[in-house]
């Protein structure tokens, strides 16, 4: 199982390669603040990428879910450093045992903290190359083109995501 925070699904939205969920094992799910974060903000400010992702969710690739009340979520909404989307991203992978995709470090490092695992939106895109489900040229293209449309991936993190995908090919 996977609970998505807003990053990755905003970025493979954008560069429309939300496909690329589909492969995963198990299913994905947004916290309601997630889906109101990125499609219904998003839709009211007319980005199309939050049509991507309303449309996935209508065809059950995505299930909203509720953070709930737990002491994990009382404890992680103590945290100025947290937003709410990511209390409720966090709070969402613990109750369901799931896996956090979530790119922001502080959020990362909380999670580490709580023992929830992470992985980002690049290894969403680099598993799928390393799987099959991708060409490897795809899967550098489709990482170009979300820098292109402003996620960022500092020097030395791309240059390690090209020399792996570039390791899947031999």
């Amino acid at each position: 199982m996977w609970v998505f925070d807003a990053t990755p699904l905003i970025y493979l939205a954008k560069v429309d390669r939300l496909h690329l969920v589909s492969t995963l094992e198990g299913q994905c799910y947004l916290p309601q603040q997630i889906h109101s974060e990125v499609v219904t903000t998003g839709l009211e400010e007319g980005y199309t990428d939050a049509r991507r992702v309303e449309q996935c969710i209508d065809t059950g690739l995505f299930e909203v879910i509720s953070a709930g009340d737990s002491q994990l979520v009382g404890r992680l909404q103590q945290n100025p450093n947290l937003s709410d989307a990511d209390v409720a991203v966090l709070g969402c992978t613990a109750s369901r045992d799931a896996i956090a995709v979530i790119d922001e470090a502080y959020g990362r490092t909380a999670a580490e903290i709580e023992g929830i695992e992470t992985r980002g939106t690049a290894y969403i895109v680099l598993s799928r190359a390393k799987y099959g489900h991708i060409g490897i040229s795809e899967a550098r293209a489709t990482i170009d083109a979300m820098i292109e449309e402003g996620w960022y991936c500092a020097p030395d993190l791309y240059t390690k995501l090209v020399r792996k995908l570039e390791s899947f090919d031999q």
